[in-house]
């Protein structure tokens, strides 16, 4: 190798020559001066785990497990335990699903690049807006990708973007480091009975704001009624109208593109997975004037030399395919396999199917709001308006030494305040929900 000690590796040589004349250029004595690393967090030598056999090791996780309390969860706020069909799992399973990356070589990612299009094609759909992207990492991502492509867009020099009072905590802090890096200063309006307070966020919509998002549902469950409204105290002002929904939601609400909607962000992850807590699904979709300024990468259809039709990554403005000063997102990779699995559970509901589901969503909520209002000490639902899937119960007793029973009944709900739960029906059965209901009436006198 031209007389090159190569004894670190065939590619990247390192030997003591050339380890000596890069410490020179940078000025220190050894490797060790490169790094500060403080003894209470410097690796010894010894991780201090003593070597196990499998069976001991699956014992010992068995047992860890089995501390868990087996609840019956009657929580939502963005998580929710749809019945997944087992033909997801055995479908999606697929070598070839499972070991493609990314889909960067068309002639042999046919089936993936197409199960992306009908899921792009679902979004278009269902929101009424000409491109969605083929996914994102979670709703608050998407939702921080929203905000930067409104800075973008706006041709004032306004940075207010304006949220809901009860934006998911989680969301309203990934967005707050979406901008952090910008001009961006993310408001809160208020909120009145569940739904937009529509006085406060027009005495706070001015020409200096870039960006009004509202959420249908909302993150308590309510139905946003106002969202025409909305649509029109944003567009007055030539600031972004971003919505925030889901899938299951949209196959049964008014479409968004028909009230303004500019861009639709959301999870999509109620399709194709189990609850988790973590892992998500993000959906973007935007109007097809936006389509240079879409963060990731779009799937698009075309035809070969022989005239059959292909799919391809037609647009990828991340930096890692584009000049850095012209990329619109340093994201750099997305939910591709989560997003055909969504695909795959949306095709086999098909258009009837979903909106079904949404209307049980309704129709569940609407009847445990029943009986849980019949229980003595407890008022439900304490917003008045449309619920789906969830709703917020006022408590006369404390709400978390009512919280605190119920997990010892078996029962998970959350406990907003002082005064108040949240009940979410998805996931449940019938006779969960019965029994829960006895649950209440015993913990809430």
């Amino acid at each position: 190798m031209n007389g090159r000690d190569t004894s670190g590796t065939p590619y990247a040589p390192h030997g003591d020559a050339e380890t000596r004349t890069m410490l020179d250029a940078v000025g220190v004595d050894s490797e060790e001066d490169l790094f500060d690393i403080p003894d209470s967090v410097r690796f010894d030598g010894d991780f201090g785990i003593d070597a196990r056999t499998e069976r001991e090791i699956r014992a010992e996780m068995a047992d860890e497990l089995a501390k868990n309390r087996d609840l019956v969860e009657l929580l939502g706020r963005g998580h929710y335990d749809y019945y997944v069909p087992s033909a997801i799992d055995h479908l999606a399973d697929r070598s070839e699903f499972l070991t493609s990356y990314t889909q960067y070589q068309p002639e042999v990612t046919q089936g993936f690049l197409q199960a992306l299009f009908e899921y792009q094609s679902l979004l278009v759909e269902l929101t009424g807006l000409g491109i969605a992207n083929c996914s994102m990492y979670d709703a608050a991502t998407a939702l921080g990708e929203a905000a930067t492509l409104a800075e973008r867009l706006r041709a004032t020099s306004g940075t207010r973007v304006l949220v809901p009072d009860h934006l998911e905590s989680g969301r309203r802090e990934v967005l707050g480091n979406y901008v952090a890096g910008t001009d961006l200063v993310v408001e809160s309006y208020a909120m009145d009975d569940g739904n937009a307070d529509l006085a406060d966020l027009q005495d706070r919509v001015d020409d200096e704001t870039v960006m009004v998002y509202a959420e249908t549902p909302t993150v308590r469950g309510c139905i946003e009624e106002n969202l025409d409204a909305v649509g029109d105290l944003a567009d007055d002002d030539d600031a972004l109208f971003v919505l925030g929904s889901d899938p299951v939601s949209l196959a049964l609400l008014e479409e968004p593109a028909s009230v303004g909607a500019d861009v639709v962000v959301g999870s999509a992850s109620a399709l194709g997975l189990p609850q988790s807590y973590g892992m998500d699904l993000g959906l973007f979709a935007c109007r097809e004037d936006f389509v240079r300024q879409v963060p990731g990468r779009l799937v698009g259809a075309s035809t070969d030399a022989d005239g059959t039709r292909t799919y391809t990554l037609t647009l990828q403005t991340r930096e890692q395919h584009i000049r850095r000063e012209r990329a619109t997102s340093n994201i750099c990779t997305n939910q591709a396999w989560v997003a055909l699995r969504a695909a795959m559970h949306a095709t086999g509901l098909g258009a009837d199917g979903l909106a079904d589901l949404a209307k049980r969503d309704v129709a569940d909520a609407r009847d445990l709001a029943a009986r849980v209002d019949d229980v003595k000490g407890v008022q439900a639902p304490h917003h008045g308006r449309h619920h789906l899937r969830e709703f917020v119960a006022h408590t006369d007793q404390p709400a978390p030494a009512i919280g605190d029973d119920l997990v010892d009944e078996g029962y998970a709900v959350h406990v907003l305040d002082e005064h108040h739960v949240q009940l979410c029906t998805v996931g449940t059965t019938e006779s969960e929900r019965d029994d829960f209901v006895d649950a209440l009436t015993e913990v809430a006198r």
